[in-house]
């Protein structure tokens, strides 16, 4: 009798742990290479960074990098945070790229839910028989290459775009719009690349949501507005919390389309540690660049993960 016992513990133990040796795998390798990186020197040699470990056996720590990244760190903060400033950043690049790109992350997953969740609750309460032709609608852009759709807002946008050609040929303006190369195009691609992510998550919870609980809501007198912020919206929370992490994790980091349509107005963090990888060629100063964005996404995520395993720890007693 303990013989399928110990077969299910072993096979339970194996389904655990191939997720965590993919994350070993594919995250925490590369970013101990990296983290590694962070402390050395840039060298004109290949590769381009002088070895932590001596020839003498000592060790050689270089904490420049991260010097050179919170330089200024004050009067830069200050500035960014002061209402009252003329336009200047300060002069910490570092912190501006990181403050933009968080700033973008943040709207983006902000419109995407204020979008995404309407057409989620739609199509979750759609008719079974037009439900999957309406999530293929929301994954076809999946089927398109991601670089040829940002090319396609291109010629959409540009001065000579489709759209203001048309508005000029309407009547509408005699001049044509600056929609592109500007925060207004950024945002407006961002949302549209990242608006699937938010979708798909929602739906899978919201889907699941027991109709009866609204029917029993309307029968007790409660408004549908208030059945849905009582009832729909705290249980998809889950799928809130999902959809939103999908969109903020990879906005944070996107280096296309800031760099096709954002401007030189809109330099996220994706393109700092391009130019400094690429161009500069200062390898451990890009890794702790790449260290830092690391726990600026990770850190509070373990902490709100914390934060919520202690709320259902509360809700069980």
């Amino acid at each position: 009798m303990s013989q399928p016992t110990t077969r299910k513990t072993w096979g339970g133990k194996l389904v655990i742990g191939i997720p965590y040796v993919w994350l070993l795998l594919l995250f925490l390798v590369p970013f101990f290479i990296v983290f590694k990186i962070s402390f050395a020197e840039q060298e004109l040699s290949i590769p381009p960074f002088t070895p932590l470990l001596q020839e003498d056996g000592s060790l050689h720590i270089v904490w420049q990098n991260y010097k050179d990244i919170f330089a200024d760190l004050g009067s830069s903060l200050a500035a960014l945070i002061n209402p009252f400033d003329d336009g200047k950043q300060g002069d910490n690049i570092y912190l501006l790229t990181y403050w933009l790109s968080i700033k973008t992350a943040l709207t983006t997953t902000l419109i995407c839910l204020l979008i995404g969740y309407p057409m989620a609750y739609a199509i979750s309460r759609a008719h079974p028989s037009i439900r999957n032709g309406l999530l293929l609608t929301i994954m076809l852009p999946f089927w398109t290459s991601f670089l040829l759709r940002v090319y396609a807002w291109m010629g959409l946008l540009g001065q000579n775009g489709i759209i203001n050609n048309y508005l000029i040929k309407w009547g509408i303006i005699s001049e044509p719009l600056n929609l592109f190369y500007n925060t207004f195009s950024l945002n407006l691609v961002m949302v549209y690349a990242y608006l699937p992510f938010m979708i798909l998550p929602l739906y899978t919870q919201l889907v699941k949501l027991d109709s009866r609980l609204l029917e029993a809501a309307a029968d007790l007198g409660a408004h549908p507005i208030k059945a849905f912020f009582t009832i729909t919206l705290p249980l998809s929370k889950s799928g809130i919390i999902a959809g939103s992490m999908l969109v903020f994790i990879p906005a944070v980091g996107e280096y296309v389309i800031p760099e096709l349509v954002g401007g030189p107005d809109n330099l996220m963090i994706g393109k700092t540690l391009w130019m400094t990888f690429f161009d500069a060629n200062n390898w451990p100063l890009a890794s702790a660049v790449a260290v830092i964005m690391v726990l600026l996404l990770v850190v509070p995520m373990a902490l709100f993960q914390r934060f919520e395993e202690r709320q259902m720890e509360e809700g069980k007693h």
